[in-house]
């Protein structure tokens, strides 16, 4: 990393931290944890953006990865993560990794990070950028994002990073007893919701809306 990239970073926490004062009413967040802004701080946005991209890979803003997905916004990663409340030995699923910045921000936090993405040029793109900084607790699998990976639930956390219209039951099946879900769930270019999902120690589930947002829809 450049001490222009360095720079850049540094200014970016400072717009996420800014970002979550002002948007505190409805997320119920003033401000997000430490160890998630540490994440943050660490992991270099760059190197998931592609060569195209590089100079605008700490602008807080969504930008396209290929495949008609893009790379989120990173103060809706920021939020997203913070919202899960992450603890040093969980399990964390992912559903859409995308081009791996979120699971590389997860990775930092959770003890295991399984991911799961249905197209295989990103994923593949993904495991390259893993290997070259060294992030050995990412389990990745080419799959549908809906069915999750039941081979090694229950997850603590589960984490999907598309809309949609509904939460997948095989989702909310695969997260573990106290367990906390984040999803988008709406249809694409309509009305969608970060909903926050948890579920109690007897398997009850409770539901709360957190804000508008624009996802790509989960891919089938």
């Amino acid at each position: 990393m450049t001490e222009n990239f360095a720079q850049q970073r540094s200014e970016l926490i400072e717009t996420i931290a800014d970002e979550a004062r002002r948007t505190a009413g409805w997320t119920g967040r003033k401000r997000f944890s430490t160890a998630v802004m540490k994440a943050l701080a660490q992991v270099p946005r760059h190197e998931f953006t592609g060569d195209q991209n590089h100079s605008a890979a700490y602008i807080n803003q969504p930008l396209p990865i290929g495949h008609g997905q893009t790379i989120s916004q990173p103060y809706i990663v920021a939020l997203m993560t913070e919202l899960l409340d992450i603890e040093a030995g969980d399990r964390a699923l992912e559903i859409g990794t995308g081009c791996g910045y979120q699971t590389a921000i997860l990775a930092g936090l959770a003890a295991k990070v399984y991911t799961v993405e249905i197209i295989p040029e990103l994923a593949m793109r993904a495991a390259e950028i893993f290997r070259k900084l060294g992030l050995g607790n990412i389990h990745q699998r080419i799959s549908n994002g809906r069915e999750g990976w039941p081979e090694f639930a229950p997850f603590d956390v589960i984490m999907v990073t598309a809309a949609a219209p509904s939460i997948p039951q095989s989702l909310i099946d695969q997260l573990a007893p106290g367990g906390r879900m984040v999803i988008p769930v709406g249809e694409y270019r309509q009305s969608q919701n970060l909903i926050r999902l948890t579920k109690s120690q007897s398997g009850e589930i409770d539901e709360k809306v957190i804000l508008a947002v624009a996802f790509v829809p989960l891919v089938d």
